[in-house]
């Protein structure tokens, strides 16, 4: 009797964690898309289309200093859940070796910032014009490169050491002092540019600062090891969080591969549209990454178990969470599309709404099929089926979305542009679909 009532009682347990857990993810990456927003909208208020544009350029730049962050820190913390429930006893040297290569990482960034940040923001596309707005904001966000990827390690270590709470706050804390920064630096102290640029940087060092409060709890296993940093340990780490850099990055890619397409077909006013149509797919994007990484701590626990009851329910919950949140993102935007974009079109440009309105809306069909191409990769990586996840991940994020924006943006016009999203989305779900298919009838 007691064994059928702890059998019961373990799926119950599960979901409940598993709603938590969700919730709080959400909720985190909605406060950093958040912030995002109120960025996009300071500086649209304060230098107009002219500053949209310039931060649509460099935007690729913050995706590729996420990717490696979120691949470095997701794929580690992964990896630390996985042993640790496990039982290995290495468990805990994952943390260190995280740290080093994140900060490793970051110097090249540091030294772009510090030598050529107009040579960088010309290269992504910026002419005279862009370049005197956005320079200086490119030096400083480039310089506090470091803090942007241990943020991601910190965050995603708490989160798997049964702490999601902690991350939730910091992730939010971060998130709203960024929005109160943004207004300070740039109109009481009239800062400009480089008054976001500064807001955005000193954000992750507020969310580490929260998070380090977690090694001061009863709950902690983490420990920073001084020990000789291990590649080898790193590569089978970047091959769980693999997914994750994809799924950053791919928003770099698409961005640079519309700003130039947009560039040839409309100019610069095309791109400060797509810049409005970028800054909320971030947000659609985060509710999705939020029930991606909701999963991944209870997903890694029950695999590294062999729970295979367990696995099921996490895999079936996440679906209906996914397609609730789907239709709610989509249906939302269709409805508001006219209030979006005119919140960031501060000049009243015709033109840019011209753009900006069928975009959107066109852009976010594609949210029906990416949510759940998100979270299933989420899902592959966290029990540590690595390759599925990677071939998901490269199709969606690179691949797909190339080939089709080239292709419709040739058939369609701008039109195109937008519709290469849901047609790359739609094209990689059927793949998705068989993994996860695959993994229910092997596993």
């Amino acid at each position: 009797m007691n064994s059928i009532i702890t059998k019961s009682a373990a799926p119950s347990s599960v979901s409940k964690r598993l709603r938590s857990y969700i919730l709080q993810n959400i909720l985190a990456m909605l406060g950093t898309s958040c912030y995002i927003l109120a960025d996009t909208f300071f500086i649209s208020a304060a230098e107009g289309s002219d500053g949209i544009t310039a931060l649509n350029l460099v935007l690729p730049l913050y995706s590729l200093i996420f990717a490696i962050g979120s691949m470095i820190g997701t794929g580690s913390a992964t990896r630390y859940a996985i042993a640790k429930a496990s039982g290995s006893k290495t468990y805990d040297v994952y943390f260190s070796n995280a740290i080093f290569f994140a900060v490793a990482a970051s110097i090249i960034f540091i030294l772009g910032g510090v030598f050529c940040p107009e040579t960088i923001i010309r290269i992504m596309g910026a002419d005279d014009q862009i370049a005197a707005v956005g320079t200086s904001y490119t030096r400083i966000f480039l310089v506090f490169a470091p803090c942007f990827m241990l943020n991601y390690v910190f965050t995603s270590f708490v989160r798997n050491d049964a702490d999601p709470t902690l991350a939730m706050a910091a992730t939010l804390t971060s998130s709203f002092s960024n929005i109160f920064l943004d207004y300070l630096f740039m109109f009481p102290l009239r800062m400009g540019m480089s008054g976001a640029a500064l807001a955005t940087g000193l954000s992750p060092v507020i969310s580490i600062s929260i998070c380090a409060a977690h090694f001061f709890t009863k709950k902690n296993t983490l420990r920073f090891i001084p020990t000789r940093p291990s590649g080898r340990r790193l590569f089978r780490s970047c091959q769980l969080g693999i997914s994750a850099f994809i799924g950053e990055m791919s928003s770099g890619i698409t961005t640079t591969v519309f700003n130039f397409l947009l560039l040839e077909l409309g100019g610069n006013t095309a791109v400060a549209a797509y810049g409005v149509v970028a800054n909320f797919a971030l947000v659609g994007t985060a509710v999705f990454n939020g029930i991606g990484q909701g999963i991944q701590p209870l997903a890694s626990e029950v695999y590294g178990k062999s729970n295979q009851e367990e696995k099921q329910l996490i895999i079936r919950s996440g679906t209906l969470y996914t397609a609730a949140a789907a239709l709610f993102v989509t249906g939302a935007v269709l409805f508001f599309a006219n209030s979006c974009v005119a919140l960031f079109n501060s000049e009243h440009s015709v033109e840019m709404a011209a753009y900006a309105v069928p975009g959107i809306r066109l852009y976010f069909l594609g949210f029906l099929f990416a949510g759940f191409n998100i979270v299933g990769t989420g899902y592959l990586s966290a029990t540590a089926h690595a390759k599925p996840a990677f071939a998901i991940a490269i199709l969606r994020g690179v691949a797909a979305i190339t080939a089709f924006a080239f292709l419709l943006s040739r058939l369609l016009g701008i039109d195109g542009i937008w519709l290469a999203f849901p047609a790359a989305e739609l094209c990689c779900l059927v793949l998705t679909v068989m993994f996860l298919r695959r993994d229910y009838q092997i596993n």
